[in-house]
């Protein structure tokens, strides 16, 4: 079965600020992030630093092919480093580039990003919503974005707020524009009231549903995640499977769990069909995002069996 990611994330180094608090690296995977330290990233990567090699040991270990490379404001703009990235490693890594939509005039930043060669511009549309004021996804310079992205076909990662606040955004953008292709993260934040409002966005032919994050929002119950489960499949009854991908959000949810943990949760339940589990774990993805020929990666043998 051909497995891709389409949520994770790398950086170098964190130095970034999301409504006047500070995120900043720190050492033994820990960051000072808003207030507090916490452990950003497993506590055997000392410098901090998130990088496409352990990444790529990670992903060759669970027998990963492919992945999506998103962005967060949390951990600061990282196109320099993942333009690199897709460079070295194309066969294995689709990179998204990150305008800062909080500052005027992010639409002449994606016309570079796209001059870069970036096929995937992300935007944390819910970081959109500030203590002292709000960014519309259907502003003027957001619209003209959507355009421009539309005419080159760029992807559109999209994280959405809670609920469903930005869901009828979502809903002009995707009608204005129907064939700019649009991912929407998090698996609608499926914890939250209102997430099937974002799940249903993928009733529009040009919107996709990936699941990152989800293994942290039902941390409560842990392995193997029956709820994620559950959750899941209610939303392919709602859209459909062939509108869902699997996501890690790779590396802040294997601080708790392994990498593989974070997709055998669905790999070995019993609920989905066959048909079902390489729809979501990598068909739907590879389609979505043109992985032409994706690698068959082998399994290697833990010693303790």
């Amino acid at each position: 079965m051909i497995i891709i990611d389409a949520h994770a994330h790398l950086w170098l180094k964190q130095d970034a600020e999301v409504n006047g608090q500070k995120i900043k690296t720190l050492d033994r995977g820990r960051s000072l992030f808003m207030g507090e330290v916490r452990q950003m990233l497993p506590p055997f990567m000392l410098n901090g630093e998130n990088t496409a090699e352990i990444f790529l040991s990670n992903m060759d270990y669970a027998q990963v092919s492919a992945a999506v490379i998103t962005q967060e404001y949390i951990d600061g703009l990282q196109n320099d480093y993942l333009s690199v990235v897709e460079r070295r490693y194309p066969s294995r890594f689709l990179c998204c580039g990150m305008v800062d939509a909080r500052t005027p005039g992010y639409c002449a930043r994606a016309q570079q990003l796209i001059d870069d060669g970036f096929k995937a511009i992300k935007i944390p549309a819910g970081r959109l919503i500030m203590p002292d004021r709000r960014i519309r996804l259907t502003c003027d310079e957001m619209m003209r974005m959507f355009k421009l992205m539309e005419e080159h076909d760029v992807i559109l990662s999209i994280d959405l707020a809670d609920g469903a606040e930005q869901v009828a955004e979502m809903e002009e953008i995707a009608a204005q524009y129907p064939k700019l292709r649009i991912a929407v993260g998090h698996f609608g934040m499926v914890t939250r009231p209102e997430w099937h409002r974002q799940i249903k966005l993928a009733r529009h032919k040009n919107i996709m549903i990936e699941s990152g994050g989800i293994t942290w929002l039902f941390n409560d119950e842990f392995y193997p995640f029956a709820g994620a489960v559950r959750a899941i499949m209610e939303a392919a009854s709602l859209v459909g499977m062939e509108k869902l991908m699997w996501g890690s959000d790779y590396p802040r949810t294997i601080v708790a769990i392994t990498y593989r943990m974070s997709y055998d949760f669905f790999a070995k339940s019993n609920i989905p069909t066959d048909e079902e589990k390489q729809l979501f774990l990598g068909a739907n993805a590879a389609k979505f995002y043109r992985f032409d020929t994706p690698a068959e990666m082998p399994y290697i043998k833990n010693m303790s069996e």
